[in-house]
């Protein structure tokens, strides 16, 4: 029998338990997903304490990516570059370290959107969080031609731009810079906390009128039409929600633990019908 987690804080409201017991339902595996809440303050020996439960794997959320690679015995190639994880597989009684957001993200677009990266595409990443530099990292080795990253403080972009080897296909932006040409994108990424409770009447950046055309998408999905998503279909452009990005990296940590290769199609369905629940 499977036994999957979620390690973070706060992290009773995930819905990463439905998605993996839809998952292990939808593989015919004999498996439990569970919670455990980490208090900051005790994580080392609450760590500790996980690796005796023996689990086959896990995944991690905020504000521990970076944290636990610390108790990892190998990282990916991929989680290493970004220095952050967020999915651990248990081999042979050691801890490996992946990361799935920015390969999920990527997945969720050219699922809802077929054909639509291509070597002509133009993106600008809003924010310059972990978040960010996933999204960023798996833009690059999908080879866009064009990612640009915008953030408040521009050193931050800068940084992961160049610590990312990206000066060849990136500039680095004010928030004010991209705001004035963000009608210049086939694809916008909001990255960022806002729009998420309790700024979810805020949005990051003013929309121009016309749009039409461009994709806009939200890693937010909690509201699942964030402020910048509804002024972004406001003025003709197509929309990509928070909760695809969360399926898809999902999936993908679902066949680092198992070696499955799950349909998410009908699962996107019904974790839709779900979140309109809610």
């Amino acid at each position: 029998m499977l036994r999957l987690g979620l390690i973070g804080y706060p992290i009773a409201h995930s819905l990463s338990p439905w998605i993996h017991e839809r998952l292990l339902n939808d593989q015919q595996l004999d498996g439990s997903y569970e919670l455990f809440e980490i208090d900051p303050g005790h994580f080392d020996e609450q760590i500790i304490e996980l690796k005796e439960q023996k689990l086959d794997g896990f995944n991690v959320t905020v504000p521990y990516k970076e944290r636990i690679m610390d108790y990892l015995d190998d990282i990916d190639e991929g989680a290493r570059f970004l220095g952050a994880v967020n999915t651990v597989k248990a081999e042979n009684g050691k801890w490996v370290g992946y990361n799935t957001d920015g390969i999920g993200y990527v997945a969720s677009i050219e699922d809802r959107f077929p054909q639509y990266l291509k070597d002509t595409s133009k993106v600008l990443i809003l924010g310059s969080g972990g978040a960010a530099r996933g999204i960023y990292y798996a833009f690059l080795r999908n080879q866009i031609s064009k990612v640009d990253l915008a953030n408040r403080t521009v050193a931050k972009a800068e940084k992961i731009i160049e610590e990312l080897n990206g000066e060849n296909f990136s500039t680095p932006l004010s928030t004010e810079q991209a705001e004035s040409q963000i009608d210049q994108y086939d694809l916008v990424v909001q990255t960022t906390s806002v729009g998420m409770s309790p700024n979810d009447q805020q949005s990051i950046v003013k929309l121009k009128p016309e749009l039409k055309g461009a994709i806009f998408s939200d890693i937010v999905y909690r509201p699942k039409m964030t402020k910048f998503l509804q002024e972004a279909k406001q003025h003709g452009a197509n929309i990509h929600f928070g909760y695809e990005m969360l399926l898809h990296q999902a999936v993908y940590a679902f066949r680092i633990w198992t070696n499955t290769n799950p349909e998410t199609k009908k699962i996107m369905n019904d974790f839709e019908s779900k979140l309109e629940g809610e």
